[in-house]
């Protein structure tokens, strides 16, 4: 593996991950546009904003990633010619997804009326709780997206669904407008218009990704396979067995920040506020790497299916790369702007320089957040899933958070002590995802050289 090697590799990763990198933007900014429309209304429905898709985040990320098992069993089936299978890995995963959706819907409603119970401000628990229950139903025709979204990115196909996801999110743009002001004759709904245009935008992404993959020539034989008594428990079985894990390794991360933000809760409405800007604002960059996250699991995968591991390891090391010089551009930012930035959203001073402070962490946890997060899909390309969930459970819980609180009110840091454990927890997650992956995929090439491919 040498550097012209990683250079030459560099183009095509950017033609794959590009359109994945901007449709996982086009779903954060819509995020970031419900926080300064809401923002505009107050500390108040921003830290409800804040405290509801904590928790609904936390659960649609596990949604995410059991759908994510699709992807590189689809890719794996493409580098090894198996185009018959292709059309039944859909059909098994519109089940498993389905199914995951329902359970999820039913989970989200279950413990809505639970948030009073986590010591937070009355008043940002009365806003919150229906606004959660409406984004819930979101949930269904979202996942019913994922499973087409992973089924054609598997194909290497990345730019249709970012067409979609750009589309539909500047339509909840729009919608935001008129339903949380009440513009043009709408109802003023505040905080809970945002949740409506949430999940209006989503049905219609559900309905466009359908009728593109089922009407499009390009995978017309492939859906040939796509029926209902084709079933399998054992495929069923195997994506169970990458997507759970898959889904809790987002669990886990995305856990710790929603931890974070009830502890913030517990410092105060403006803390809280604060962490939900700064927290908005790294999840733009955080979102974007997942895109070459997603490149780097369709890319792994279908090098496996190939037998190429020694393409398989420059593959993924140049993607980390890739990585590490987008991430480090955003840390850049985040510290010559950071005092700007929280401004796009609230006029607040104390909440404006509290965020301020968090970014200044955020641009510290910048590198160690793209490189683990990389490590996740090169590490699900090779469907090794276990070990990498172990990996988040460890340095987010164990340590992570743990040091974080001890920081925070212990030592009186508050919400810098608990930004402080995060940036520890994810440096730990990186170093040791990028060494399993090192290890893992020497061990197949090693092995690949006793018993070369025939």
């Amino acid at each position: 593996m040498n550097l012209s090697a990683f250079k030459a590799d560099f183009a095509f990763t950017f033609r794959l991950a590009y359109p994945a990198m901007l449709s996982q933007l086009g779903q954060v900014m819509v995020g970031v546009a419900d926080n300064v429309m809401v923002g505009r209304l107050g500390a108040t429905p921003l830290a409800a904003a804040s405290l509801a898709n904590s928790i609904f985040f936390l659960i649609l990320m596990f949604g995410i990633g059991i759908s994510m098992a699709v992807t590189p069993m689809v890719a794996a089936a493409d580098g090894e010619g198996k185009k018959g299978r292709i059309g039944r890995l859909l059909n098994h995963g519109m089940v498993i997804n389905g199914f995951s959706a329902f359970v999820l819907f039913l989970f989200i409603l279950g413990i809505s009326s639970g948030l009073k119970w986590l010591k937070q401000p009355e008043e940002v628990v009365i806003l919150a709780i229906p606004y959660l229950l409406i984004i819930a139903f979101s949930l269904v025709p979202f996942m019913f997206f994922q499973t087409y979204k992973q089924f054609i990115e598997g194909l290497s196909q990345t730019k249709q669904a970012m067409y979609i996801t750009v589309i539909f999110n500047l339509l909840n743009i729009g919608l935001n407008w008129l339903l949380i002001y009440g513009n043009w004759g709408f109802p003023e709904l505040g905080l809970n218009g945002a949740g409506w245009a949430t999940l209006i935008s989503r049905i219609l992404m559900a309905w466009a990704i359908y009728f593109y993959v089922t009407r499009s020539g390009r995978y017309k034989k492939l859906l040939q396979a796509f029926k209902t008594k084709n079933i399998r428990f054992s495929i069923i079985k195997k994506m169970a067995q990458i997507g759970i894990p898959t889904g809790l390794q987002f669990v886990f991360e995305v856990g710790a920040f929603s931890t974070a933000a009830i502890m913030m809760g517990w410092i105060g409405v403006n803390a809280l506020a604060a962490h939900q800007i700064a927290i908005n604002l790294a999840s733009i960059s955080y979102m974007m790497a997942s895109g070459l996250s997603a490149a780097a699991m369709v890319r792994v995968g279908n090098q496996l299916g190939k037998r190429d591991i020694s393409k398989l390891r420059t593959v993924g090391f140049s993607i980390f790369g890739m990585v590490a010089i987008f991430m480090l551009s955003f840390a850049i930012v985040f510290l010559l702007t950071r005092n700007q930035l929280p401004l796009l959203y609230i006029n607040d001073v104390q909440v404006v320089e509290m965020a301020a402070s968090l970014l200044v962490i955020a641009a510290f946890f910048q590198l160690s957040d793209g490189l683990q997060v990389v490590g996740l899909g090169a590490l699900r390309g090779l469907s090794d899933v276990k070990v990498p969930t172990l990996v988040t459970l460890v340095a987010y819980w164990v340590i992570g958070l743990p040091l974080g609180y001890f920081l925070a009110f212990g030592l009186g840091w508050e919400e810098m002590g608990i930004w402080s454990g995060l940036l520890i927890g994810l440096t730990l997650t990186a170093m040791m995802l990028i060494y399993r992956f090192h290890a893992l995929s020497l061990r197949l090439y090693r092995q690949s050289q006793r018993k070369p491919a025939s």
